[in-house]
């Protein structure tokens, strides 16, 4: 989509959706849009910080912004790919997962907004916004729980940001008439605009969406790709990981792009600088959530033995050799009842070094459940706690700053955004900790 335009002609379309008023600018964009646009498997960071700079806004604001907005929803990125892990390591359904999460939504999507406006304009902001900073924050938090607790959308759970930051927007814009405002642009953008249909340009996300739409919500498929068709891989004896390939967002992806090829179009040109530019961006990532899961795995199995009849590894949860179960056992005597409490701390850890949600809840979930299980505290919620942090630290994560400075030619602002942002994440993670202690 950017080496053929097509991420150009969205941004000009969001920028279109912007509001004159600011502080409905600033929701719409970066927790409305940036909710929808991380859902479908974009990188807010990558897209709306040349939008902010377009609007007026500063770059240290242009950079900040993108990385905070879409933080509440975290959970439902690519499709709820991290909500998956969740499930998976806990054992729980998805709509029993999505549950869990959407308790926190409401609360930490508006404080993400004040967050925001905060950064934006201090307390001045915070008081011209406060309507549309409520209003936002309740819209995007309320639809996850609407979602995860309406019977008929159940089956839609990993689409819960897709529908909660298109309804944001559409909320929103009843505050900031008119819906589709083109005085904004400038005549670069408009021949932009002339250039490529809004249709061809999100051909991909359309197909995505649609097809997740039938994989979740035709309960046939749904039993067949996601149960039956489970295709577990064993690396360890008696160990299986369900990857369910067929049913994966990961997949889907990459059948969405194949397949919106034939409306893009692009020339071989282009796709040589995209196969390029994959190659290029694509080790550091892969190679750092892949060191996050072989860590979590030599963790959790650290200390196991083989049966000599089962043949299958087994870990003993008080075995004294097992990293995990003196990790839990020291946890549980220094932190006690308040380890709920301490857990959003360590998934702001875990999300600073890794850039991922999915890579935090991996790298905690086992030392969570046995922790929780000592000191007799909901787990699900202590992992689901730690998982919003991880999601939090993309505000201070280096690797999604940097990207996002490097879209506005601004690296080096990365710096000083995390010293601001640190700050609201830290106050933020600590609400989310409270609300922990009071649920588990």
């Amino acid at each position: 989509m950017e080496a053929t335009g097509a991420l150009k002609r969205v941004a000009v379309f969001v920028k279109t959706l912007a509001s004159a008023d600011k502080a409905v600018q600033v929701m719409i964009i970066n927790i409305g849009a940036g909710t929808l646009l991380v859902s479908v498997g974009a990188t807010p960071v990558s897209i709306l910080p040349p939008i902010m700079i377009a609007l007026g806004y500063s770059t240290f604001v242009a950079v900040a912004l993108p990385a905070l907005g879409f933080d509440a929803l975290c959970t439902f990125a690519l499709l709820g790919a991290p909500l998956v892990v969740y499930s998976d390591l806990t054992g729980t359904p998805l709509v029993k997962s999505a549950q869990i999460f959407a308790e926190f939504m409401p609360v930490i999507s508006r404080l993400i907004g004040f967050g925001m406006l905060w950064i934006v304009g201090r307390f001045k902001m915070i008081r011209e916004g406060f309507v549309p900073c409520m209003l936002a924050g309740m819209t995007n938090g309320g639809v996850a729980v609407a979602v995860s607790y309406t019977p008929f959308l159940a089956g839609g759970v990993v689409l819960t940001g897709v529908i909660a930051g298109a309804v944001t927007i559409m909320v929103l814009k009843i505050l900031g008439k008119p819906i589709i405002d083109r005085s904004m642009l400038s005549d670069e953008e408009k021949d932009v605009e002339k250039s490529m249909s809004l249709a061809i340009a999100i051909s991909p996300w359309i197909i995505l969406v649609a097809a997740s739409f039938a994989v979740n919500f035709y309960d046939p498929w749904f039993d067949l790709l996601y149960r039956q068709l489970a295709m577990p891989v064993s690396f360890l004896p008696g160990q299986f990981v369900r990857t369910r390939m067929l049913w994966n967002a990961y997949t889907w992806v990459l059948i969405s792009t194949i397949l919106a090829a034939f409306f893009i179009r692009p020339s071989d040109r282009e796709v040589r600088n995209t196969m390029g530019k994959w190659f290029k961006r694509m080790p550091r990532p892969a190679l750092s959530a892949a060191i996050f899961f072989a860590i979590a795995l030599v963790m959790n199995n650290s200390g196991g033995v083989i049966g000599e009849m089962s043949g299958v590894v087994r870990v003993a949860i008080d075995n004294s050799r097992n990293m995990i179960s003196i990790l839990a056992q020291g946890s549980s005597m220094a932190f006690g009842g308040m380890y709920p409490f301490i857990s959003a701390f360590l998934g702001l850890f875990g999300g600073f070094v890794s850039g991922s949600e999915a890579s935090t809840i991996a790298m905690f979930t086992k030392y969570h459940l046995l922790t929780s299980k000592l000191l007799n505290v909901d787990p699900l919620i202590v992992v689901a706690v730690t998982a919003i942090g991880g999601g939090l630290a993309s505000v201070i994560s280096p690797a999604k700053l940097q990207n996002a400075a490097a879209t506005i030619d601004a690296l080096g602002i990365e710096s000083q955004v995390i010293k601001t942002a640190f700050i609201i994440s830290l106050l933020i993670g600590t609400v989310a900790g409270c609300m922990a202690l009071m649920l588990a």
